[in-house]
């Protein structure tokens, strides 16, 4: 049999600890090592039972003491180091250990399926899930907002049972399984924790003649079709939720939710960030050189006319204002940028060439150019 490691290695801490320290340690590595976290991993799990054993009895004031002068030896007896109280100690007050938002609290109900203690936010056994669906909409439409149609499937009441779930005559009996309590205990490593009656679904009762139709369930599925407004401004991963338009409830339960989550495709031409557009136009050398008026189409296909400045380089970035995504709500919109890309001519005509040639000798270019500093380049 492998030898024990020293409690305070076994948490990675110092023997100056305090108990707040003590805690945090034993958080992290409760966490990590939960045998719902690595099911089937038998190593996670011993050190998991470790931890556990470790945080037992440093954060005893009894037990911590002993164990500092005495060792394992010290602690025979006293149900500490595996003896008979176990971890009782360590998971007696889970909202102080592991209270707060996002605490283990939170890690506790997702590993048990939400049957542990916290009733936070728990809805009724009756009401009805809510759904989740998504919408793929261009950069257009969620700039400028659009009507789009849904088609999902959720559940509704029963016709034929109105959602009890019950044929005509019908009664109720105590649940065989949870005898009427509506909730299990279930074993889990440490712990003990209760959950919804798999029977019964936390009713307490069954139905002795359940509905042909619905087969005792109170629902079907249906196939539905809703028309979503999306606001102008919608950003990629936006929710819209339609009230009450998921799965149904049963025996008076409230229906669940719809939520919509808005993907935003990418656009071939434009690219957003927050209210602002930013797109990349060609324009020739004379136009760079020269500047000129140039017409674009925006994302609503709308011309814009944009004035190229003389000596425009290439890559320039110019601010067309008032010609972005429209803000929510509100008419102000955020500005357009335009990079300006100047395309070199990669043929030239007799007469082009003779052109270039004439302003080659007017430019008068040096052939020993000094070098650019790089931080010059940047932005």
């Amino acid at each position: 049999m492998a030898a024990k490691r020293d409690y305070y290695e076994v948490l990675g801490i110092d023997k100056s600890a305090d108990k707040e320290t003590i805690k945090k340690a034993y958080r992290k590595l409760a966490v990590k090592y939960h045998p719902d976290r690595n099911p089937g991993d038998k190593e996670a799990e011993e050190k998991f039972k470790e931890a556990t054993e470790a945080y037992e009895v440093l954060s005893d004031e009894q037990k911590r003491p002993i164990y500092d002068q005495y060792g394992f030896a010290g602690l025979d007896g006293m149900g500490g180091a595996g003896g008979g109280q176990g971890y009782s100690h360590a998971f007696h007050d889970f909202s102080d250990l592991f209270g707060g938002a996002g605490g283990f609290s939170d890690i506790f109900e997702s590993f048990f399926g939400g049957g542990g203690s916290s009733s936070r936010n728990r809805r009724n056994d009756n009401d009805g899930a809510s759904l989740r669906v998504g919408l793929e909409i261009s950069l257009k439409e969620a700039a400028y907002g659009c009507k789009k149609d849904i088609r999902f499937t959720h559940k509704e009441a029963c016709p034929e049972c109105h959602g009890s779930g019950g044929a005509a005559g019908s009664s109720r009996k105590t649940c065989p399984t949870c005898h009427g309590a509506g909730q299990v205990r279930r074993s889990a490593g440490f712990f003990s924790v209760q959950q919804t009656c798999p029977t019964c679904g936390g009713k307490g009762t069954t139905i002795d003649k359940p509905c042909t139709s619905c087969r005792g369930s109170g629902v079907y599925n249906k196939t539905t079709t809703i028309a979503l407004t999306v606001p102008p401004g919608t950003e990629d991963g936006a929710r819209k939720i339609v009230h009450g338009m998921g799965d149904a409830g049963i025996n008076g339960g409230t229906n669940g939710d719809l939520i919509v989550i808005i993907q935003v495709e990418p656009d071939r031409y434009f690219e957003r960030s927050e209210y602002d557009l930013y797109c990349a136009v060609p324009i020739s050398v004379a136009q760079a050189i020269l500047g000129t008026d140039i017409t674009i189409k925006g994302l609503d296909d709308r011309a814009i006319t944009i004035k190229v400045p003389a000596g425009t380089t290439n890559g320039k970035l110019l601010r067309v204002r008032n010609e972005g995504i429209p803000y929510a709500n509100s008419g102000k919109k955020g500005d357009l940028y335009v990079k300006f890309i100047v395309q070199l001519p990669t043929k030239l005509s007799s007469e082009q060439k003779a052109a270039m040639e004439a302003y080659a000798r007017y430019e008068k270019a040096t052939t020993e150019p000094s070098k650019i500093p790089l931080d010059s380049l940047q932005n």
